[in-house]
């Protein structure tokens, strides 16, 4: 402030003005009465004057000091007008005056300049506004620009999934957008860690063929490859990380290079080259690595498209070579495709087979059995698969078939079924030939025990008690044989009655009499009854439910079922106590062997009861196949073995 010119030229004027308001009495000039100027006298013009400093200080120097120079016109005005004025109250009411005059207009111009600054802020702001506002025009433009330019490069890469294509249209569309000499892309190789050039332009082969294969971290792209973040080099060609030499000898000196990303992680990069100088601007920075996502993404899909070819192509062959048929068809039963072996199997073209439903070529029984699949498939209801269904082919011939069925899914919504289906006519056909067959002969053979026991009981049975009686006849009637001659004949005789027990007990083995005679369930109680008295089995039978007498085949094939059961316990268990129990239940009957010896390890298949050396369970397995029983075995070692047959009656 005491620097201010504007100050001291005021101080100036008052020193001034306090001179001329007193100049009387300071010897300067003599003056006897007041002079009169336009009617005031002259020190009202004095009074008057201090205006001047006073307004040019509230002008120029504001209110506060406006306001302190009225005051020292005041102070100055004042003791002239309290003690030399001749007339005191005139002086003081124009001393007045002049104070007020000069606080208003300090006042006026403090306001004004206030109205001012207001305006000139306002203005400020104003200008700040319009800056920013041009700030966020160009930022829109810009992002408008950058948005524009990801959106075309986003529709130029998903218009092609063809990897050779889309790696070219990226190339191009980068060097126009980045405006550079050169572009490369490479991938990273996860399993070697190497950066394997894609694809190039704007350099020559021999350069693309020197920075092929660059290791996770070696150079400039593999430094980004391993980093992730963005590089950019201003002079490729003096720079000490520089490793490969044929980029000095391509004259290549900016770089920017960013990594290409898909889900976070790194799956290559992106490198832009001039061989020029060249500083890329942040925003460019920004928007290569904008880019470099969008490719490495579209680098990504064309690799899954590629996968889902090639998947799409093997299940295609899969599906067309298949030798089992198999068709596909929508909800309303319309066939959508079918293979060469669904067609062999109808005896359609697979033309017609497009034109038919499911319905076309399923009996009415099919039909049912499809119909019952179909829902619970639809309720997501396990199924017995494979299944048995009936086809009727073209040529009118029914055919057996052994189907496996699933439904198909979009968006988890059901539309459509997938069908593998395997004729299984003449392997049927072949098993009821076998099991006509192996029943022809287990009657043959029982026919034949059945023989052989009626022979051995009516024949040789009796000619051994006609033996016996003739040698008792001759021990008792031969008086002159030797005491030793008597024991002799006497222990022939006993072999003979010996012998004798056991063709009746082998006779009885071979058909029990009583099994034709009275049914299975007196023939079982002889049978455990003479187990028991044979061995130290303590066995046992229980009878649950109605008995009742059943067809003498069934009959037969349980008997010895559970004939062959009793005698491996007997033979092989090591038990001590077996239980054989029957039940009796509506259209059923289930038979029960359980023992508790020390078990056996069950073979996987029945075929290799024979390479073990167990055929008594594949004719127990034989004889339930024939009777249309269901046969399980169980067994664990140490815990015992239990023998179920399941029958229809």
């Amino acid at each position: 402030m005491m620097r201010s010119i504007h100050l001291w030229l005021i101080l100036a004027m008052l020193a001034g003005l306090s001179v001329l308001h007193y100049v009387e009495y300071l010897g300067i000039v003599g003056t006897v009465a007041p002079s009169t100027h336009f009617g005031l006298t002259r020190h009202a013009v004095d009074r008057i004057l201090f205006l001047i400093p006073v307004i040019y200080a509230g002008y120029t120097l504001r209110l506060r000091v406006g306001l302190g120079i009225c005051f020292a016109a005041l102070v100055i005005m004042l003791p002239r007008a309290l003690f030399i004025s001749p007339s005191p109250p005139d002086a003081l009411l124009e001393t007045g005056g002049i104070l007020v005059v000069g606080t208003l207009t300090c006042f006026w111009f403090e306001a004004q300049l206030k109205a001012k600054e207001q305006r000139q802020q306002a203005s400020r702001e104003l200008e700040a506004i319009q800056v920013d506002l041009q700030t966020h025009i160009r930022l829109s433009r810009s992002n408008e620009k950058r948005l524009a330019t990801l959106n075309a490069i986003s529709g130029m890469l998903s218009r092609s999934l063809d990897l050779e294509e889309l790696l070219s249209s990226a190339l191009d569309m980068v060097m126009d957008v980045m405006e550079v000499e050169a572009a490369l892309i490479f991938s990273l190789d996860e399993e070697s860690s190497l950066l394997r050039l894609m694809a190039y332009d704007g350099v020559s082969d021999r350069f693309a063929q020197g920075v092929d294969r660059i290791k996770l971290g070696e150079g400039f792209n593999g430094l980004v490859a391993q980093t992730g973040e963005p590089l950019q080099v201003e002079d490729a060609s003096h720079d000490p990380r520089l490793t490969k030499q044929v980029v000095r000898e391509e004259k290549i000196q900016a770089q920017l290079i960013v990594p290409l990303r898909v889900k976070g992680m790194i799956t290559g990069t992106l490198c832009v080259a001039n061989r020029r100088p060249r500083h890329f601007l942040p925003e460019e920075v920004e928007l290569l690595i904008a880019i470099g996502n969008q490719i490495g993404i579209a680098i990504d899909n064309s690799r899954l498209y590629q996968k889902q070819q090639l998947i799409a192509a093997q299940y295609q062959s899969i599906f067309a070579n298949a030798s089992d048929a198999i068709w596909v068809h929508d909800l309303e039963g319309n066939i959508l495709t079918a293979n060469e072996a669904a067609a062999r199997l109808t005896g359609y073209s697979l033309e017609e087979l497009l034109r038919l439903k499911v319905m076309d070529f399923l009996p009415e029984k099919g039909l049912e059995s499809a119909r019952e699949v179909r829902d619970k498939l639809l309720q997501r209801e396990a199924i017995n698969e494979p299944y048995d269904q009936r086809l009727i082919r073209k040529d009118g011939t029914e055919a057996l078939l052994r189907l496996s069925s699933s439904l198909i899914r979009t968006d988890g919504e059901p539309v459509g079924f997938q069908h593998i289906a395997r004729d299984v006519t003449k392997e049927r056909q072949m098993e009821e030939n076998l099991r006509y067959y192996i029943q022809a002969v287990t009657r043959a053979q029982e026919e034949e025990r059945k023989r052989i026991a009626r022979e051995l009981h009516d024949e040789t049975a009796q000619q051994l008690i006609a033996l016996s009686h003739q040698l008792e006849d001759f021990i008792r009637n031969n008086e002159r044989l030797s005491l030793d001659g008597v024991e002799l004949l006497r222990s022939w005789h006993q072999r003979l009655k010996d012998t004798l027990q056991g063709v009746r007990w082998f006779s009885r083995d071979l058909r029990p009499p009583m099994l034709d005679d009275l049914g299975l369930l007196p023939a079982l109680e002889w049978l455990t009854d003479q187990i028991e008295n044979e061995s130290a089995l303590d066995v046992k039978l229980k009878v649950i439910g109605t008995q009742r007498r059943l067809a003498p085949e069934a009959e037969l094939l349980l008997f010895r079922i559970i004939q062959e059961a009793l005698n491996n316990v007997r033979r092989h268990a090591e038990a001590s106590m077996v239980e054989v129990t029957v039940e009796f239940d509506e259209g059923r009957v289930l038979t029960i062997v359980r023992d508790n010896g020390k078990g056996f390890e069950l073979s996987k298949a029945v075929g290799d009861l024979s390479r073990t050396g167990k055929l008594g369970l594949i004719g127990m397995e034989e004889r339930a196949r024939l009777l249309g029983a269901k046969l399980t075995i169980q067994s664990e070692l140490g815990r015992g073995t239990t023998v179920a047959v399941e029958a229809p009656i």
